[in-house]
């Protein structure tokens, strides 16, 4: 196990209870975020096999140079990898897909890979990402420390959702061990997180 996650396998065997349909997708996905995960590669060595990593890069140069070695190690261990707002890097580095923050939204379903999935931050962006994307992460589930994380969108509102969705929905946003069982019962496919994979 790679110092410093080593919630990450118990927090997928937490997703795993969830009982939203997934058909072959991961209960649970890891999301980089270059100040909560300033190591990937450490990231992604812990991760169980069947786990999503989705690396986001925020236009920096030196995430993009490691995207190839992620998606190696994807590979390796039996991850499904995507890479977040940047098809072209997804393409080069051989990723299994390509992630697209809500805001880019009308950009998904537009190429063409394996595996698109989309974040939604409103019942409204959850629709029209439904369509579009295999599956989609609602955000903020909980209280989230992330500095753009907005108010909790709120567990019934999140299961109201997830009964419209005609793709999987997945929590994100202080998501963790503790409180990925309040999930249980409402139709969600699984659970996504930064923070919560490192206790």
């Amino acid at each position: 196990m790679a110092d410093g996650y080593d919630g990450a396998a118990r927090l997928a065997r937490l997703a795993m209870r969830l009982d939203g349909p997934r058909g072959a997708l991961p209960a649970l996905f890891a999301f980089t975020d270059p100040e909560r995960t300033p190591d990937p590669v450490q990231l992604a060595l812990a991760l169980p096999p069947g786990a999503g990593l989705v690396l986001r890069t925020f236009g920096q140069p030196e995430l993009e140079a490691i995207a190839g070695d992620l998606a190696d190690i994807a590979r390796a261990q039996g991850l499904i990898f995507l890479v977040a707002a940047d098809p072209g890097l997804a393409a080069r580095c051989g990723a299994d897909g390509v992630h697209w923050p809500e805001r880019m939204l009308a950009q998904a379903g537009l190429t063409r890979f394996a595996l698109s999935t989309a974040s939604a931050h409103s019942p409204g962006a959850i629709r029209r990402a439904g369509g579009r994307v295999d599956a989609v992460f609602v955000s903020p589930a909980f209280a989230s420390s992330s500095p753009s994380a907005g108010r909790p969108l709120g567990l019934w509102r999140m299961a109201a959702a997830a009964r419209r969705s005609p793709c999987p929905v997945y929590a994100l946003g202080g998501v963790n061990a503790m409180n990925v069982r309040r999930l249980c019962g409402l139709g969600i496919s699984g659970a996504a997180a930064i923070d919560g994979l490192k206790r």
